[in-house]
């Protein structure tokens, strides 16, 4: 039966099924319960094919569904034809198809009339997993084996009834429990959610029309990006950016090199001459690292393009084995949310080769992620503090926004009331950094600054960041911006400065001080407006020194005169 395709009924059927995908998201909202899931939004939904193509996203992580297909494909050569209505998939192994231990990946196939017609699916970051530090995020774990409890693909869900086996494991391997499964049974009621709204679908439309349907919006998907790439300029762009150390004690300076051919209707994105894997954690696997390099990519296409398996068909991503963008089994990949961000910044620096009048500058960070774990009246307490956005880098024709969401992200900052409500630690500052964009024409972001006092007895922190001494690159004759630093005690006798990233154990009283990068700047800054200037020196973002020795401007009674060299 050949079904002749209209494009308003495609549309209403698109704009169908991405609202399923963001019900899920909000029924996840509503009834998880742990931080980093309800107000962190570390989590993705989608719905794919009954083969198991991508179709549409829900309003999620980037980072997360270019490894949706694959770890879904991971379940389907696993189980082959031994799944069934009622059944739940779930998987959070690296090495088959999914992406860290903590983000488990679950798959809800949909039946009509006992045959399967799609896969609705939740990715979900889990507060822990296990393994030899609270959180499943330290850096310098060297084999995955210390990293938490791997469920291969397997049944949460057979045949409507739960998997109690699997349900148990991971109850009893994780710290904080009752958060934990709290939130893998609003994942697993989120996709009930899903389906029934996916079943109300085929109340409107019969089965080969919107089977039909999908398998052109795939289609569509891929001749828009094709036409989208034919727009840009022919052309090769290569950058190189670092990251400080590997996250062992001593270890060396990691490279990630990229080179982005565009050529007529296809990009590819090749990450030859990338530093080998390293002995930490930091390495994200291949499907991560394609994650990143899509979602960058996507970023100069139209905004209402639709991200599905047909985008990723006019992209290749080259990542030799054995690199840190693709490392070999057993590697540890738990902290790899830092490598896979410093990816999106090369594939963005490689584009600006090729894009000048579009890239903005670096973005200053959101790879600050630290933890803090214990005991407070013998209970336990488990905080994760992910995603703290500096801003965004510079652009052609504006400033980086303070403290504003980087495209690549989709996350939110916890407020500091909840942190404090919840766990047994304290955020006596939350503030921006002066004097630490990257100058230009249009400057960066400012870097932010927040203090974290322990109020427990003891707990084991744990920090990954970076920056310090590779800053956050600026384009075009901007500076980069400010680097990071990192200090305990501040201000205090005992005062000093400790690396980016460590695992320790605090005491009641200690402070931490994490101090994000600046974003980098764009253009001369000598040739920054007067009166843009000025009202940085008004707002306190930029100090009259500073104003008159980078951007040569004089601020004397209100007044901003530009310095004749």
């Amino acid at each position: 039966m050949t079904v002749a395709i209209d494009p308003v009924k495609r549309e209403l059927i698109k704009n169908a099924l991405r609202t399923i995908c963001d019900n899920m998201i909000v029924l996840v909202i509503r009834t998880s319960r742990s931080v980093v899931v309800k107000n962190n939004l570390d989590f993705s939904s989608s719905l794919l094919d009954a083969n198991g193509e991508m179709v549409v996203q829900g309003l999620s992580l980037p980072a997360h569904l270019g490894a949706t297909m694959p770890a879904l494909k991971g379940c389907l050569d696993y189980f082959g034809d031994d799944i069934h209505e009622g059944d739940i998939l779930a998987s959070n192994d690296p090495y088959a198809g999914a992406s860290h231990l903590n983000d488990i990946f679950m798959f809800r196939p949909v039946y009509l009339g006992g045959k399967r017609v799609a896969f609705l699916c939740l990715i979900l970051h889990h507060t822990d997993m296990g393994g030899r530090v609270p959180g499943g995020n330290a850096t310098d774990s060297t084999e995955i084996f210390q990293e938490g409890l791997r469920i291969p693909p397997s049944k949460i869900y057979e045949r409507g009834r739960p998997n109690d086996t699997l349900l148990r494991i991971i109850e009893h391997n994780v710290r904080v429990s009752d958060r934990v499964m709290g939130d893998v049974r609003s994942q697993i009621s989120s996709l009930m959610g899903g389906e029934r709204e996916f079943l109300k679908l085929l109340d409107q439309y019969d089965e080969p029309t919107l089977a039909a349907y999908i398998a052109d919006l795939i289609d569509y998907s891929e001749r828009l990006t094709r036409a989208n790439i034919r727009r840009l300029p022919n052309g090769v762009g290569e950058f190189a950016d670092w990251i400080d150390d590997d996250g062992t004690p001593g270890g060396p300076a990691v490279k990630i090199a990229v080179k982005i051919t565009i050529e007529d209707e296809t990009i590819t994105v090749d990450f030859t001459g990338t530093s080998p894997q390293t002995s930490g954690a930091m390495n994200p696997n291949y499907w991560f690292t394609v994650s990143m390099a899509y979602a960058a990519l996507r970023t100069v296409m139209d905004v209402d393009l639709l991200t599905n398996a047909g985008f990723y068909r006019a992209i290749t991503v080259i990542a030799p084995e054995g690199t840190f963008v693709n490392p070999r089994y057993p590697a540890p990949v738990g902290a790899r949310g830092l490598g896979g961000y410093r990816v999106r910044t090369a594939v963005h620096g490689a584009l600006a080769q090729i894009l000048p009048d579009r890239m903005p500058a670096c973005v200053g960070t959101s790879e600050f992620a630290v933890v803090f774990a214990g005991y407070q009246a013998r209970n336990p307490f488990l905080m994760l503090e992910f995603h703290n956005v500096s801003g965004a880098g510079a652009f052609p024709d504006r400033d980086g926004q303070e403290a504003g969401p980087y495209c690549l992200g989709n996350t939110a900052n916890v407020p500091v009331e909840v942190i404090e409500a919840e766990n047994p630690v304290r955020l006596i500052r939350y503030a921006f950094l002066a004097d630490t964009e990257g100058a230009g024409k249009y400057r960066g972001a400012l870097g932010i600054v927040r203090e974290y006092e322990v109020l427990a007895d003891s707990a084991t922190v744990q920090l990954r960041s970076d920056r310090q001494k590779h800053p956050p690159y600026g384009l075009m004759g901007g500076s980069d911006g400010a680097p990071a630093r990192t200090v305990m005690n501040p201000r205090q006798p005992d005062e000093h400065v400790v690396p980016s990233k460590f695992v320790m154990t605090m005491q009641r009283g200690d402070v931490l001080r994490g101090e994000l990068p600046g974003s980098g700047g764009w253009g001369d800054p000598k040739q920054r407006d007067l009166a843009l200037v000025l009202d940085d020196v008004r707002q306190g973002k930029v100090s009259v020194p500073r104003a008159r020795s980078v951007y040569g401007v004089v601020i004397e009674n209100g007044v901003a005169t530009r310095v004749l060299e």
